[in-house]
């Protein structure tokens, strides 16, 4: 049959095309990176796992259901944003084998089973409250910032939902969050007096100045690193320097105040590991 070697050929091109389902996160180096950090308490594996993901490059929500509205793979690590870098890290570190990695990040990233309608596209009206009610962050803006903690908040109704942002996102109407969701904010001013406290592995939010047309407040996020008597935030940046890296959170925080957008200050939350204090253990001494 002489056309076989051809239409094999063929076949096995389409097959070699075919990408990965989590480009850079194959199961040999999924192991190696809980392996390194196998015993440790959750602020080292934080700290351990974000540390070996340095470097990695920037792309804009490079992250999606692996089919439908957002096809892009559910997990991967050659390509991270802000959010999906510290989604991946937190996954990574509350997990103890590599099938539970992409389940984890799951549960991060959705309210229920992994569809575009049920992510956690909103930091203050879905992602926190969410990752709060399942145990896996809590608030401490007020317990590390002290007395100068506003207690305040992002109202979102129709005026945001009919901005450029929010129309993006082409949500069904049943699945637009509206109403008040409270968020704690310490004030830009007083980041630098206290700063210096705050535990690594402590997640860090940039909070923004208010407006009804907008979706969110918050703009940015990464995890607080101290070393050497300097505070680092350890985020996947891009514009000033493009991946994953250290920031001295001076300098980052100085960087944004120059945006038009301003500012208001820095929400602070703790990462916790939801499982029975036993099974966290036994999981991670295997």
């Amino acid at each position: 049959m002489p056309g076989f070697p051809v239409l094999l050929g063929a076949a096995l091109g389409l097959v070699l095309l075919v990408p990965p389902p989590h480009p850079g996160a194959d199961d040999a180096r999924l192991e190696a990176l809980l392996a390194s950090v196998r015993g440790g308490s959750l602020d080292v594996r934080l700290l351990g796992l974000s540390e070996q993901l340095r470097g990695i490059p920037y792309a804009h929500s490079p992250l999606g259901e692996g089919e439908g509205q957002d096809p892009d793979p559910r997990l991967r690590l050659d390509r991270v944003d802000c959010l999906t870098f510290v989604e991946t890290v937190m996954a990574l570190a509350l997990s103890s084998s590599v099938e539970d990695v992409v389940h984890v990040l799951d549960s991060i990233r959705y309210r229920g089973r992994p569809d575009y309608a049920g992510r956690n596209h909103l930091m203050e009206a879905e992602w926190l409250p969410s990752n709060a009610s399942k145990g896996m962050v809590r608030d401490v803006t007020a317990q590390l910032g002290g007395d100068g903690v506003v207690q305040d908040g992002k109202v979102i109704g129709a005026e945001a939902w009919a901005s450029r942002t929010a129309r993006a996102l082409a949500l069904p109407s049943e699945e637009r969050r509206t109403g008040r969701f409270p968020l704690s904010v310490l004030p830009v001013d007083q980041v630098a007096a206290r700063a210096a406290r705050w535990p690594s592995g402590t997640l860090l939010l940039v909070v923004r100045e208010d407006a009804p047309w907008r979706i969110t407040r918050v703009s940015h996020l990464g995890f607080v690193v101290q070393r050497s008597g300097h505070t680092y935030l350890r985020h996947a940046t891009r514009g000033w320097k493009d991946g994953v890296v250290d920031e001295e959170l001076s300098h980052l925080l100085a960087r944004h105040a120059r945006y038009a957008w301003r500012i208001q200050g820095v929400s602070l939350w703790e990462i916790r590991d939801p499982r029975p204090a036993a099974d966290a253990v036994s999981s991670t001494t295997r």
